[in-house]
């Protein structure tokens, strides 16, 4: 398995990397001008584009630092597969980065993930092992928890939502990022709760830098929603990396509300998924309690993995 190094700094160009674990990171800040003019014109608001990644998701940057974290120090080995749980970004993550690494991957996700997750993990060769839908994400961890108690000796299992190098890669990383893109005008951040690594990792890093900068978790207002990805905390597994009491307030954010926000960025340019309209819209939120600053959320990733796309096959019919 080929080693990882970790860019916390600028990157100077895309034309020279040395790997493609390399691209990870350093995404771009987009000012959201038509939310700011919604809520308040006051306020400057900013989406993370974490699309920009080469698995085009936040997802990526965890991933990326569990993997290289564990190969260094000797769990991660070649007779190993690494097995997770995920609703789809990290298991795309952990099949782009497995297959550039030479590892090999086993994802158990809920059965009604969207197709093109399947697909798109599938097509970098990933085993996918399916949970019942009506669990959900806890469903997933349940099952992958049996199986790795099974077959210890078959499986290295990371737990994205156990995992220190989960919050420590967006320590590193994105806190860094935003701090410098805005330099260091950031007054709010607030970002949705899922395995809860970016609110926590970002929130430190930002805080260290800063501590009046009021750091906010997104999560849906129901145990009954449609933001993928995102966990209602009061009806779910808690991840062990959360820390409540590290954050200054929650945002509880309906379904709908989500889903129109990404919507209307949708037909302003922006092809952004549902989690990523939630956290935007919690932004907007944000802006409209407050007199000025500086907000800044993550769009999580690109709405288009959300469409059922046409499989890729070797021989068609015309």
């Amino acid at each position: 398995m080929t080693g990882v190094s970790h860019r916390t700094g600028p990157r100077l160009g895309w034309a020279a990397l040395d790997h493609v674990t390399h691209a990870v990171g350093n995404t771009p800040l987009i000012r959201l001008r038509s939310v700011e003019g919604r809520s308040n014109p006051r306020v400057r608001i900013y989406g993370k584009a974490e699309w920009f990644n080469p698995g085009g998701s936040v997802k990526d940057r965890a991933a990326l630092r569990i993997f290289s974290e564990a190969i260094e120090d000797g769990r991660l080995t070649r007779d190993k597969i690494l097995i997770d749980s995920t609703s789809g970004n990290t298991g795309v993550a952990y099949s782009w980065i497995g297959a550039a690494l030479g590892c090999r991957v086993a994802l158990v996700m809920p059965e009604n993930v969207t197709p093109a997750r399947k697909d798109v993990t599938r097509g970098y060769g990933a085993q996918l092992i399916f949970s019942s839908p009506m669990e959900g994400s806890d469903g997933a961890i349940r099952l992958v928890r049996k199986l790795v108690d099974e077959n210890p000796d078959q499986y290295f299992y990371p737990d994205q939502y156990s995992n220190p190098a989960n919050p420590r890669a967006h320590y590193l990383t994105t806190g860094v990022e935003i701090w410098e893109a805005t330099e260091g005008r950031i007054t709010h951040f607030v970002t949705g709760l899922g395995t809860t690594g970016t609110v926590m990792g970002t929130g430190r890093r930002l805080k260290e830098y800063n501590p009046n900068i009021k750091v906010f978790g997104m999560e849906p207002d129901d145990a009954f929603h449609g933001l993928e990805g995102l966990k209602h905390m009061a009806s779910s597994i808690i991840p062990p990396i959360y820390r409540a009491e590290e954050l200054d307030g929650i945002i509880a954010m309906p379904t709908e509300e989500g889903w129109e926000m990404s919507e209307r960025l949708n037909r302003e340019g922006l092809l952004v998924g549902h989690s990523a309209g939630a956290n935007v819209a919690a932004a907007a939120r944000l802006a409209k309690e407050i007199d000025e600053g500086v907000i800044v959320t993550i769009l999580c990733d690109r709405g288009d993995r959300y469409f059922e796309k046409q499989k890729w096959e070797k021989l068609y019919e015309w």
